[in-house]
């Protein structure tokens, strides 16, 4: 992979823009925007959200590592703008530390995953007992997917998974250049 710090002009005309909630009218224009740009060596997707449905950010981040893995001739480029919160962190999370850039002033929020189930035992004790351990498998499934994207996200900075699992069950945002600080990002532009 061709890790070479890239200049602003880079970044001049993305292949991909999105912004908005990252949700599946998103994931649609988004692989639209990539399938159009099938044929481009340096594929810039930028974003800017204020977060969203984080499976759907996991899907067009699983399209991001699959073409930088199938093609690896190509660069795959985040360029974050104004906001990159939650779902958009985690999208940013499934590239390459040095293809990731924010401009000027960007903030990332980071935070745990949120759960908003009202859990009803009824029935027979032994129905009641596998309600309530589907519910904790759910939880403890959605733990280590967040867990997966925290140690995606800090792979190759000066963040340890511990630091980013302690914060962000308090929505951390960190600004641009405290990211870069933190080597989350190469750059800001």
């Amino acid at each position: 992979m061709d890790a070479t710090p890239l200049t602003p002009a880079a970044f001049k005309a993305p292949a991909i823009l999105l912004s908005g909630t990252v949700d599946h009218a998103m994931y649609s224009d988004f692989r639209r925007q990539l399938d159009q740009a099938s044929q481009q060596d340096l594929v810039v997707v930028e974003l800017t959200t204020l977060g969203g449905d984080p499976e759907v950010a996991r899907m067009m981040g699983e399209d991001i590592r699959f073409n930088s893995e199938t093609t690896p001739e190509r660069r795959f480029v985040f360029l974050g703008k104004a906001a990159i919160y939650s779902a958009g962190t985690t999208l940013m999370s499934f590239f390459a530390r040095p293809n990731r850039y924010l401009t000027r002033g960007t903030r990332l929020m980071i935070h745990e995953r949120k759960m908003a189930k009202e859990l009803k035992i009824y029935g027979p004790l032994t129905s009641c007992v596998a309600t309530v351990k589907a519910a904790l498998h759910e939880i403890e499934c959605s733990i280590a997917i967040q867990n997966e994207g925290f140690e995606n996200l800090v792979r190759g900075s000066r963040v340890s998974l511990e630091e980013v699992i302690a914060r962000a069950p308090s929505n951390w945002y960190v600004e641009a250049e405290e990211a870069r600080g933190l080597g989350l990002i190469e750059a800001v532009i």
